[in-house]
């Protein structure tokens, strides 16, 4: 049986510079992984390209059995349309470090956007739905207010409700916690943990071991654009990594 989500032999190129080098991975439908290491070993332009942020240079992603980004015609991979790789992001959901809200839009306005002027939903319908998002992630109490009127935390939960507001097949989540004040970070990580329960797939970059340890189902470490180990989450401590270069980072950031 196939996983969810394959990376098989991804490559990634910038300006001459390999970013991506020869990346394999499997994600289970239903599962939490954390993407782990240091700054510049790739984990974000990952998650960008199965986002298709990105074009990727060599390689295949297929997410539930669709290729993404490229479809075979006649015995020939070629690009899809703008419209058919549109069809394609709107099934990926990603939560950025940044928030991206529209500040002249209320929080409700925020969530309802998308559905509404994207997939043509019923208007009440989402509204409705709106509601019980930002009741999932703490904030419904909030549905009139105006994106600088909440605290980072608050911004960034908002913009999980809108993402999951799509019905996303997969979740991204790329550091949603490295631009929030230290005492904000919980209650962002807090509301993933609910989402990891619910069963919606998730792939996750952060720098946050314990919640990774208590969240994730697997750990991938990468270094210099390639994939250096793998393993359950429980092993994310430096006696339970296998990979020397592994047991090095967590013992820096534990």
């Amino acid at each position: 049986m196939s996983a969810f989500l394959e990376i098989t032999e991804v490559g990634k190129r910038f300006n001459g510079t390999t970013v991506l080098d020869d990346v394999n991975l499997t994600v289970d439908k239903g599962e939490t992984v954390v993407l782990l290491g240091p700054s510049g070993a790739g984990k974000s332009t990952l998650l960008r390209c199965v986002n298709m942020l990105e074009r990727i240079d060599g390689g295949r992603i297929v997410l539930d059995g669709e290729e993404l980004g490229w479809r075979e015609s006649n015995g020939v991979m070629r690009e899809l349309s703008g419209r058919a790789e549109a069809r394609q992001r709107q099934e990926i959901g990603m939560v950025f470090q940044s928030f991206n809200l529209f500040a002249h839009m209320t929080v409700l306005q925020n969530v309802v956007e998308a559905p509404v002027g994207v997939l043509r939903r019923p208007k009440r319908e989402v509204i409705e739905e709106a509601h019980e998002l930002l009741k999932q992630v703490g904030l419904d109490h909030k549905a009139d207010a105006y994106p600088a009127q909440l605290s980072g935390g608050q911004q960034q939960r908002v913009a999980i409700a809108r993402s999951l507001a799509m019905h996303p097949k997969l979740m991204l989540f790329d550091e949603p916690t490295s631009a929030l004040d230290p005492e904000l970070v919980s209650e962002v990580l807090d509301a993933i943990k609910h989402l990891a329960v619910t069963g919606i797939t998730m792939l996750v970059v952060t720098h946050e071991i314990g919640f990774a340890r208590e969240v994730s189902d697997r750990f991938v470490f990468m270094e210099n654009g390639r994939v250096v180990e793998t393993g359950l989450s429980r092993r994310l401590t430096v006696e339970g990594a296998e990979n020397a270069r592994t047991r090095d980072f967590l013992s820096k950031v534990l």
